[in-house]
């Protein structure tokens, strides 16, 4: 590729990061449709199938719109390569684990070993961490029990006041809610930490 064509493909790849970023569903459905066949060419070439491609690609897609989203997406490369290294991590991911082997070559090594270095792979563990951090509190959440799961769902994910919480619970004022709230945050984040030095 020559300078005027990367030149090009970095503004376009701004361009629609920006738009990305906006919220724009046009940017992430073109995102989606313009990397695919790169993907889906690699995942059946190395012993996958179509629906592996997919669900390979989704979660790469998603790992980039995530980190895009959130603006912490520090791209030293093309999103094409990015997106590229994310998939095939994934996809090593799911060779190792499907076949126990440890050390298995792709057949792309030696044509893009070089682009790998895309700070991908550190993205894609943080992603991962992430959900396993999920994970952990929705567990965590579910061996809470009631009233302490009904309460931290209303103020946290709900974001519903301290006063409607006060006439949900039957509390006698707000002050006696937000004690129960701290008493049942104390006792999710125990839940939490034990399950997750498990895990």
């Amino acid at each position: 590729m020559n300078t005027d064509s990367t030149t090009a493909a970095l503004a376009a790849d701004a361009q629609l990061i920006q738009a990305i970023r906006a919220g724009d569903e046009r940017a992430l459905s073109q995102l989606y449709r313009l990397h695919w066949p790169m993907v889906s060419h690699f995942v059946l070439q190395n012993s996958g199938s179509e629906d592996d491609a997919r669900d390979v690609y989704q979660e790469g897609v998603m790992v980039f719109y995530e980190k895009v989203r959130e603006g912490s997406l520090e791209l030293s490369c093309q999103i094409k390569t990015y997106l590229y290294a994310v998939c095939r991590r994934l996809w090593l991911k799911r060779l190792t684990t499907k076949s126990r082997l440890h050390g298995v070559r792709l057949l792309d090594e030696e044509e893009y070993g070089p682009y790998l270095n895309t700070g991908a792979e550190e993205d894609l563990q943080e992603a991962e961490e992430r959900d396993r951090r999920f994970a952990t509190m929705s567990e965590a959440l579910t061996h809470l029990g009631e009233p302490c799961r009904s309460l931290l769902e209303g103020f946290y994910l709900l974001e519903k006041s301290m006063l409607d919480l006060t006439a949900e619970h039957g509390y006698t004022n707000a002050d006696t809610a937000k004690t129960q709230k701290y008493k049942c945050l104390t006792r999710l984040k125990k839940l939490f930490f034990a399950s997750y030095k498990e895990a």
